[in-house]
């Protein structure tokens, strides 16, 4: 369990920054993260951070598939959480 606490930890920090330097590099005109990047980085654990990094940042914040898609990954994935922990 501490190995995924880590894990999680580790990719939501992640996500955090790759939402930032995407930020960062969209004002400076260099080569873009990709959109299906980062929300797989939120889809593989780092949901949390990746909303954080996109209210922080204001980055993504009126594109459909991020104010929406990303709280239903984050929902999605409590609900497996509980799921796996409950046996529900």
């Amino acid at each position: 369990m501490r190995n995924f606490i880590y894990y999680l930890l580790a990719v939501n920090i992640y996500s955090f920054i790759v939402m930032g330097l995407d930020k960062w590099k969209a004002k400076n005109k260099a080569y873009r993260v990709s959109e299906n990047t980062l929300l797989l980085n939120a889809i593989l654990g780092g949901a949390f951070g990746s909303i954080l990094g996109m209210y922080i940042f204001h980055h993504k914040t009126k594109k459909k598939k991020f104010f929406i898609g990303i709280p239903i990954i984050i929902i999605l994935q409590i609900l497996l959480y509980f799921n796996i922990k409950y046996k529900v």
